[in-house]
């Protein structure tokens, strides 16, 4: 059996980095929200951190509780 509390905590990093994702979605409307100026560059590096974020967590979660949480799908 996996440890249920440390799988909470690494879910709520996920949630909390999708919330942040959302947040700063926000202010894009199109591609070129986030080429045509140095903030917008900075927009799109900060999502895309928080993505890495989510793919880290997701890869410990299956560490976590030995690939059972998230079987694969056949």
């Amino acid at each position: 059996m996996y440890d249920r509390e440390l799988c909470l905590e690494v879910l709520r990093q996920i949630e909390g980095a999708a919330i942040k994702i959302g947040n700063r979605f926000q202010v894009i409307h199109q591609a070129s929200d986030f080429t045509d100026s140095p903030a917008g560059v900075e927009k799109l590096d900060s999502i895309c951190m928080m993505l890495i974020v989510i793919g880290e967590s997701l890869k410990n979660l299956e560490k976590i509780t030995g690939g059972t949480l998230l079987p694969p799908i056949s």
